[in-house]
């Protein structure tokens, strides 16, 4: 095994799927926590007798508090750490979520969603540059996808809690607002422990600390001395700047937005959505869960293909064949059901590529020294979009109905494919270092 070889070429450990387990936990939380709200508004709602716009404001408050929480999150991470916030980040989201079974209107409801959205967007920085930053090369694009199928089976699990608090009475949204508790509090007690990352500990000069993480997780022969140098830069803000990595951040903030826009709204207002689509009652939120499980297909064939595929072929078929399926929703909007649960669920498998590639790309692509405010920077600039468009969502259907609405949809993925072909880059098979240095000639893209 070369001197450069020991994390990268290492063997997939015991050790790389536990820590990929509980990674996982924070996107878990962010499928649950944002499609919990749809089914809980449709009991909320007439209760608070809630407009179009308190509605919208609600479902959009998450994503919001994502805004704010992955970029502070990230630079955070990057400043003191990435296993000190490991943990602290979803004990936020425990005494949130209880304190949204008391809350008596729709401002507290707002501000505590908001809360627990920060929360949520903390942990995307910091979980996937922990895994990423552990993972040898050759799983690296699988297990940082298989994050994103995490997600799912959150929003999954969130239609089916959700459907089953209905039958509680008057207080089921109150249940299923306050359930994230209960997952958060075992993800909470399974990272306990969770090592810091050697690449991170040597870049500040601790160097008893990572060569000790390094003996523990790849042997008593590893040292730092075996991780590869990463290209020096000035450290900090200042490096996302410079022009190669700003191009690069433009175009992760920009495909991301893209891909979760019309996904969030979907999440966010599934039932409605699907109610507007001639699906109604329990058949919307049955429905809803159904196209879930789709997307969680979608999440692991991507995963299964990615090494193979290569990441900018995933992402650009991803973009353009999801992109059709919802053209073909808007075009045919009084289609019968079984027709409009096909198309939402060939948009939910095919969308699966762009969504894995949300947390490959951002932790490929930017150096240690700022990686968490990298992927933190691109996950708050894409949820400023996705806030907008959850928010405009009960707008626009009562605007502007179904077909527009799906078409505008349509229109933003498409627009996914578009930057994709342009500007998306090749890192398959790539160590961590290379695939981040902007000299390396593999990366051809931004």
């Amino acid at each position: 095994m070369t001197a450069t070889s020991v994390l990268d070429d290492a063997p997939l450990s015991g050790f790389h799927k536990r820590l990929a387990l509980y990674s996982s936990g924070g996107p878990f939380l962010d499928g649950y926590v944002l499609s919990i709200v749809g089914i809980a508004l449709v009991q909320l709602g007439p209760q608070m007798h809630l407009s179009d716009t308190a509605q919208g404001l609600i479902g959009a408050s998450a994503l919001i508090g994502i805004f704010c929480g992955a970029f502070l999150g990230g630079y955070l991470t990057d400043k003191f750490g990435r296993q000190v916030l490991y943990t602290i980040d979803l004990v936020a989201i425990i005494g949130c979520s209880v304190a949204q079974f008391w809350a008596g209107d729709p401002v507290w409801l707002f501000v505590l969603r908001l809360l627990i959205g920060m929360a949520v967007g903390a942990d995307y920085p910091i979980a996937t540059s922990l895994l990423a930053e552990f993972t040898p090369r050759r799983y690296r694009g699988p297990l940082l996808g298989g994050l994103m199928v995490m997600w799912f089976v959150g929003a999954a699990t969130a239609y089916v809690v959700g459907e089953a608090l209905l039958t509680v009475g008057d207080n089921g949204w109150r249940w299923m607002l306050a359930s994230p508790a209960l997952p958060a509090a075992i993800i909470v007690l399974l990272r306990l422990g969770t090592p810091e990352s050697p690449r991170w500990l040597a870049k500040k000069g601790r160097v008893d600390e990572a060569n000790a993480v390094m003996r523990k997780v790849f042997g008593d022969r590893a040292s730092i001395s075996d991780l590869p140098e990463e290209e020096r830069e000035n450290a900090g803000l200042v490096l996302l700047w410079r022009s190669g990595y700003l191009g690069r951040m433009l175009f992760v903030s920009a495909f991301w937005t893209c891909s979760i826009v019309p996904l969030f709204a979907v999440y966010a207002f599934g039932p409605r959505i699907l109610g507007a689509l001639h699906l109604n009652g329990q058949l919307a939120n049955i429905g809803s869960a159904l196209i879930t499980v789709f997307f969680v297909v979608g999440c692991v064939l991507a995963m299964v293909v990615i090494n193979r595929m290569g990441r900018r072929a995933l992402i650009i078929h991803s973009f353009l064949w999801s992109g059709l399926a919802l053209l073909l929703l808007g075009l045919v909007p009084s289609a019968p059901a079984a027709v409009i649960i096909t198309l939402f669920a060939a948009y939910a498998v095919l969308i699966g590529g762009a969504q894995n590639l949300q947390w490959i790309y951002p932790n490929e692509l930017f150096p240690t020294e700022v990686r968490g405010t990298a992927v933190g920077l691109a996950s708050s600039l894409s949820r400023i979009g996705a806030a907008i468009g959850t928010y405009l969502v009960p707008l626009a259907l009562t605007s502007w109905g179904i077909g527009t609405t799906m078409l505008t949809a349509a229109a933003i993925t498409l627009l996914g494919a578009v930057i994709s072909m342009r500007w998306a880059p090749e890192t398959r098979g790539l160590a961590l270092h290379e695939s981040a240095a902007l000299t390396d000639p593999a990366t051809t893209g931004a």
